[in-house]
């Protein structure tokens, strides 16, 4: 009667005629009998308790119902047996109240986004009141909430209403995207043909400054070659210009036949102006056999019937005689 066995997990309570004198640990007890027994079997293991579903009240008024559990601890065997005549049961009801006080001081949407919150305001409380009773609640978990089905029908329509607002933001957004990308495009475009329009013109003076020094250069050679003495170089300008004109003609879409205003000849002569020029500015000298054979060559052309000099002009036979 006086050997008891306590059992792993679990701390007996020895009582001496009624009063709590000492507490035992598992392994094996002698309690002399008669005189002292045992008073409570307190489980020291980590235990689970269910918080059935209740209605609750949220600040705005809406309801919902809710369900948790409770994970706790005895530590002090002789407060959880002596200090609180139910444990579970107080434990239960503490939970159970703390829970509606809790969540009903929130709005819907905090108790449905804000869980974390609602755990560690539970933990806070419900441990705070049972320290005295040797008890440590380890922790708080809400397992459910359900709001009415008129409610879930709302909030689902205001997802809704969200999510396509959201993907309206975020197609003005893109076409916004897409106008400036554009727009920026077009300016650079601008900007690079501008640049271009200006290197062609920039290009374009210079090639006409290149052109107008290399008529000046050649003005300036006509000039000194006049200058010296030689009257042939003024055919330089002729024969340009008019071999400019027979190319017009000669260019023409409506015209199969071509009738020169003038006389061939006459360009033969600027022609044969123009290779003295260039002879003499090579620094050759043209011979007086050359000089006399000249008229000759001439004659022979289709474009002339007859060439005589007379006294430093020029007769074709067809019209009157050139100085």
């Amino acid at each position: 009667m006086g050997v008891k066995i306590v059992h792993q997990g679990y701390h007996y309570t020895i009582e001496h005629f009624g009063r709590y004198t000492t507490t035992a640990t598992p392994g094996l007890v002698f309690v002399p009998p008669f005189f002292y027994g045992v008073g409570r079997k307190v489980n020291m293991m980590e235990q689970v308790l269910d918080i059935p579903g209740q209605e609750i009240i949220t600040k705005d008024n809406a309801m919902i119902s809710s369900d948790g559990v409770v994970f706790f601890q005895v530590l002090d065997a002789p407060k959880a047996a002596y200090e609180v005549s139910d444990l579970y049961n107080a434990i239960l009801n503490l939970t159970t109240t703390n829970l509606r006080t809790v969540m009903g001081s929130m709005d819907l949407d905090e108790t449905l986004s804000k869980r974390d919150e609602i755990n560690a305001r539970l933990l806070h409380v419900v441990d705070d009141a049972t320290t005295p009773w040797g008890v440590k609640i380890t922790r708080v978990e809400i397992k459910d909430i359900r709001p009415p089905a008129d409610i879930v029908e709302a909030m689902a329509r205001q997802m809704k209403a969200e999510r396509i607002k959201r993907a309206q933001i975020l197609d003005a957004e893109g076409d916004r995207a897409s106008n400036i990308l554009r727009a920026e495009g077009e300016k650079q475009s601008k900007i690079l043909a501008a640049e271009g329009r200006r290197e062609a013109a920039y290009r374009d003076s210079e090639a006409r400054e290149r052109e107008a020094e290399a008529e000046a250069k050649a003005t300036q050679v006509v000039s000194e070659a006049i200058r010296d003495g030689n009257p042939q170089a003024l055919n330089y300008f002729v024969a340009q210009d008019y071999v400019k004109a027979i190319a017009g003609f000669a260019t023409s879409p409506n015209a199969k036949t071509i009738l020169f205003p003038v006389e061939a000849t006459q360009l033969i002569g600027s022609i044969g102006g123009i290779g003295e020029l260039a002879r003499e500015a090579l620094g050759g000298h043209a011979d007086a056999a050359t000089a006399k054979a000249r008229p000759s060559q001439i004659v022979a052309s289709p474009f002339a019937a007859e060439r005589t000099r007379d006294g430093g002009g020029l007769n074709t036979g067809n019209g009157p005689r050139e100085s």
